[in-house]
């Protein structure tokens, strides 16, 4: 199995994305960038790295390259510009220069903190992307959004910076923990709700096979996935519009991660998110009691948290206003017209935010009456 889309930026190509089931053709795909005899620094954490960094480090090898590894202790609460700045003066020592090169192994969080170190150090370096969490490999390493949080505001310090390659090796999924590698299909569900109904009904119809990781359907599904990113970073690439709807779900979950101190995964605050969006829909008439309470079942089934019951609805509006989807002083939301067609709202009062959020409240259990 071997799949290839490429990026474009400005209407021209930028990068490829890389769908493979091992690192076989890492060594391939980096030569082509015709980067040799520099230095590249692979940056992982220490749930990754004792898995992957010692292939990954043989493989890179091959393109007649210096290779060094780092690595940080794994977790969101990693995820910081004191992070950052050991990463520099990792760079620093090892006397990395403008033509070097990192190279991002792990799930989001190390992806989101490499591209922040590469867009920043020496006003920029370039970087690829070698996601190994479902997360990663369907959303955030694709479409240049580089970050770290900054004193529990979720990535409120970053840059668009775009990656030269995205590689993903589709067998690191099996060692995620079922919790981690379920969290991921919190951005792929959203995929299908935002931007095509037929493939969330397929994610519907084939959720046995993919919980059972039967490698065809996890590759056509990070595929599809893929896709659909790849369209909407390529007609907004830095979130002036369609882009914003990738924030579906994101607006109420951002905020809950943060007051759960990050004890939820992403994904799973993104569906809790979700869950208090739709009911905005149902109240507002754009999707019916049965629309929602199908999705709410797929979430259901696809093993998620649904409800949560460590923060008060005034701390999660609160938080969420001093999130980056702000516009002004008006909270960002995004709803659907139908499954599968969203759109930024703006008007989305405390009231509805509280109704909503109400269904995800203790245990409510997400059911509307």
């Amino acid at each position: 199995m071997s799949k290839l889309i490429t990026v474009n930026y400005n209407q021209k190509p930028c990068y490829n994305i890389v769908i493979e089931n091992d690192f076989s053709k890492l060594a391939e795909n980096v030569t082509k960038l015709e980067i040799s005899g520099r230095k590249l620094a692979v940056i992982t954490d220490s749930n990754v790295g004792p898995l992957y960094a010692d292939k990954v480090a043989q493989c890179l090898k091959e393109t007649g390259n210096n290779i060094f590894v780092y690595t940080f202790e794994a977790g969101e609460k990693n995820k910081n510009l004191n992070t950052v700045q050991d990463v520099y003066e990792f760079l620093i020592k090892n006397k990395f220069d403008r033509k070097d090169m990192l190279v991002a192994l792990g799930g989001g969080v190390v992806g989101d903190l490499t591209g922040f170190a590469a867009a920043t150090y020496l006003r920029g370096i370039d970087f690829i992307q070698v996601p190994t969490s479902l997360l990663a490999q369907v959303d955030s390493s694709i479409g240049g959004k580089t970050g770290v949080d900054f004193r529990a505001y979720k990535n409120m310090v970053g840059a668009f910076h775009q990656p030269r390659l995205v590689y993903m090796n589709t067998s690191t999924l099996s060692s995620l923990n079922t919790r981690l590698f379920n969290s991921g299909f919190g951005e792929i569900l959203k995929h299908g709700l935002i931007k095509d109904a037929s493939y969330f009904q397929w994610l519907k119809d084939n959720i046995e096979k993919i919980a059972a990781l039967d490698s065809g359907y996890l590759e056509e599904m990070i595929y599809r996935s893929c896709e659909i990113k790849r369209k909407v970073v390529e007609n907004d690439p830095t979130e002036k519009g369609e882009r914003a709807q990738l924030n579906f779900g994101h607006t109420l979950g951002h905020a809950i991660e943060k007051q759960m101190n990050f004890e939820l995964y992403h994904g799973e605050c993104v569906v809790l998110g979700m869950i208090a969006a739709l009911n905005i829909c149902v109240e507002r008439g754009t999707i019916t009691k049965e629309e929602y309470d199908d999705i709410y079942n797929t979430f259901k089934a696809y093993n998620f948290p649904m409800t949560v019951d460590k923060t008060t609805i005034d701390e999660v509006i609160a938080a969420s206003k001093n999130d980056k989807k702000m516009d002004g002083n008006k909270v960002k939301f995004i709803l659907l017209k139908t499954v599968g067609n969203a759109y930024v709202d703006r008007t989305v009062t405390e009231e509805e935010m509280k109704t909503g959020f109400d269904l995800i409240c203790g245990g409510n259990e997400g059911d509307r009456k």
